[in-house]
Order: C-alpha cells, then sequence, then structure tokens
C-alpha cells in the first residue's frame, strides 16, 4: 500500500510511518500542502493523509484542489488528521472532499481501521486491506 502523508511536524510524520512500517504499507512524505500536491500530481497513492493546519496552504484547501484537478489520484481516498476541535470540522472536511478524519494523538487501531474502511469500500481485493 501507497500513502501519502501531508503532515508539517517530522514527529508526527515519524510516528505514523512507524504505524505503517508495521503493517508493510510504504509512506510518503510531504511537509506542506503545496509539496503535497506536487507529488500526487507525480505518482499514484493508495490514500492520502492530510493535516489540516500547516504553513501557506491549508490542509482543506489542498483536499479541494485535489478534487479539482486532473490527476490520476483525484479520486484517491483521503483521511483528514487533525487536533482541531471545531464543531463544524467534520461538515468542513466532508465538503472539501474528505472521506475520513482521525483525530491526533494518531492511534494505530484509529489509523488502521480509518485506512481499512476505504480499502474495503474502494476495492475488492483483499491484499489491500489492512487489519
Amino acid at each position: 500500500m501507497q500513502v501519502l502523508f501531508v503532515e508539517d511536524d517530522p514527529l508526527n510524520r515519524r510516528v505514523v510511518r512507524d504505524m505503517l512500517r508495521v503493517v508493510g504499507a510504504d509512506m510518503e512524505e510531504a511537509p506542506d500542502a503545496e509539496a503535497g500536491l506536487r507529488i500526487l500530481n507525480d505518482r499514484k497513492f493508495d490514500v492520502v493523509l492530510m493535516d489540516l493546519r500547516m504553513p501557506g496552504m491549508d490542509g482543506l484547501a489542498a483536499i479541494e484542489a485535489l478534487r479539482a484537478g486532473t490527476s490520476e489520484n483525484r479520486d484517491v481516498p483521503v483521511i483528514v488528521v487533525t487536533a482541531d476541535t471545531a464543531v463544524d470540522l467534520r461538515d468542513r472536511c466532508f465538503a472539501a472532499g474528505a472521506d475520513e478524519i482521525i483525530v491526533k494523538p494518531v492511534a494505530m487501531a484509529a489509523l488502521l481501521d480509518a485506512i481499512g474502511r476505504l480499502a474495503s469500500r474502494d476495492t475488492d481485493d483483499d491484499d489491500f486491506i489492512l487489519t
């Protein structure tokens, strides 16, 4: 499984990379939304993990740009990873085109559950589903 994590905090990226490594997933990292969108234009991913609050373009704008674009990742499942607790957060994320939301600090069970739900929805390939 190919995962892109768009997150400005290197510690958060390392923690999630270590979690995904346990289940055999490969994770590419982007330190901001602009870099994430460039990477998404260059190669195919199975899932994108997207932080919301980053310098420059925020995660919601990045998701909207991805969905409006023409890259082969336009329809890739996007999981928002956030510490934001705003009341309207879920509505804003889904309106932007996100598929799931998990909260920081990221728990391995929540991460794998979200990826597994999206994977089982999008494919019949059992190798794609993390358990």
